[in-house]
């Protein structure tokens, strides 16, 4: 069982390796509560997972240091582990899924680690480190499962308690728990009436099945954006502490996700992965009654890769009505494209792209179909300029 005096001893042992990353006011996020963020995108490495693989590979005896430890990853505990390995010395081999993003990859190998892609997601990457502690006689490095990796990531509650002891809500992530029983741990040793929930996407919620089920369960298949969220089985340690600490889990859809980080990257410049804005989803959606309560919202990670991160924001825009695409079908002759991106000028859209398609299936001779994909204030705006077109007489179709 994990302990305060435990978790505060891991916090000493963090000191001059983790940041203590900011704790810092948003006026964005929930306009009806007192929102903090707690911003772990802003730790070493990108992420919270230093704090737990450090606590975890510096109690290592020696001999097991000698002998090397090998740890399975999708991405950000592979960069802690591999730069705890490096500042301890110790070889370390780590195991990604093929779909990791490649910033997490190239990350882990600058820190010096060796590196086994491995086709699949997390739980295909963790058989494959299990062959090698098998074959090699290494220590392996669990992402979440371990007490120690548990104790490592509790310090952040700890933080937060620090600074913020009167939170009265704290929504953290969940992938295969690790952050959230450490932080679950740590908030209600030191303030039994803070509510904590975890945070999961609707596609990979296997804690919350699990203790809907009140017995750990695997997913058959994960889906989601958070990529560091991707398990499909949550461990026995992180589950009985979920189990004992968490007020409740909730689900946040993508499209949400992809609002949040939006969101983040818009007013407070920060930069936050899919895993990492779960718990801000879960505060602006707000997924329990947050009215006039101190929340604090974890920003696990920050390691969105670039092209990725490009491919959300306009998920994003779609999402907020800030960016509508329109299949709109109209006569075959001269001046209707102008007329109808007069309607578009007209109405306050900007044009962002414009394809006019003589040889689309399904219509009549003498009929094109354009598609234009445009700029809007708002959900609003988009409906309003939508108005606009068919009430010029224009058809047309609005992808979603």
């Amino acid at each position: 069982m994990i302990t305060l005096e435990m978790i505060q001893a891991a916090e000493k042992n963090l000191k001059g390796i983790t940041r203590n990353t900011p704790l810092i006011q948003s006026a964005f996020i929930n306009d009806e509560a007192d929102i903090y963020i707690k911003c772990e995108n802003l730790q070493v490495t990108g992420a919270f997972k230093l704090r737990g693989a450090y606590t975890k590979i510096s109690s290592l005896s020696p001999e097991e240091r000698k002998r090397g430890i090998v740890a399975a990853s999708s991405g950000n505990h592979a960069q802690g582990v591999s730069l705890a390995a490096r500042m301890l010395g110790i070889p370390a081999t780590i195991c990604m899924p093929d779909g990791a993003p490649i910033s997490k990859v190239e990350g882990t190998k600058q820190n010096g680690a060796k590196v086994v892609q491995v086709p699949g997601v997390y739980d295909d990457a963790y058989e494959k480190a299990m062959q090698l502690v098998a074959e090699q006689g290494c220590t392996f490095i669990h992402p979440f499962n371990d007490e120690r990796i548990i104790t490592g990531q509790a310090t952040l509650g700890l933080e937060i308690m620090e600074k913020l002891p009167d939170a009265e809500v704290v929504f953290v992530p969940i992938g295969g728990g690790g952050i959230a029983s450490g932080v679950a741990t740590a908030v209600k040793l030191i303030n039994p009436d803070c509510k904590v929930y975890g945070v999961e996407p609707v596609g990979a919620n296997c804690m919350q099945e699990s203790l809907r089920l009140g017995k750990i369960e695997k997913l058959k298949e994960v889906h989601t954006m958070a990529d560091g969220t991707a398990v499909k089985q949550p461990g026995n340690f992180t589950f009985e502490a979920c189990r004992k600490y968490l007020d409740g889990i909730v689900t946040v859809t993508e499209e949400e996700l992809a609002t949040a980080m939006l969101l983040l990257l818009e007013k407070h410049k920060l930069v936050a992965e899919g895993a990492g804005a779960l718990s801000v989803a879960a505060a602006m959606f707000p997924k329990v009654d947050l009215r006039g309560k101190k929340t604090v919202c974890i920003i696990s990670g920050g390691n969105a890769d670039v092209t990725t991160l490009s491919r959300i924001i306009n998920k994003a825009l779609q999402h907020t009505g800030r960016l509508v695409t329109l299949s709109v079908s109209m006569e075959d002759k001269p001046g209707q494209l102008m007329a109808m991106l007069e309607v578009v000028a007209s109405a306050g859209g900007n044009v962002f792209s414009v394809n006019h398609d003589r040889m689309v299936g399904g219509v009549d001779v003498g009929v094109c179909v354009v598609d234009i994909v445009v700029e809007t204030r708002d959900a609003a705006h988009r409906d309003e300029l939508v108005g606009a077109l068919k009430q010029k007489g224009f058809s047309l179709r609005v992808h979603s």
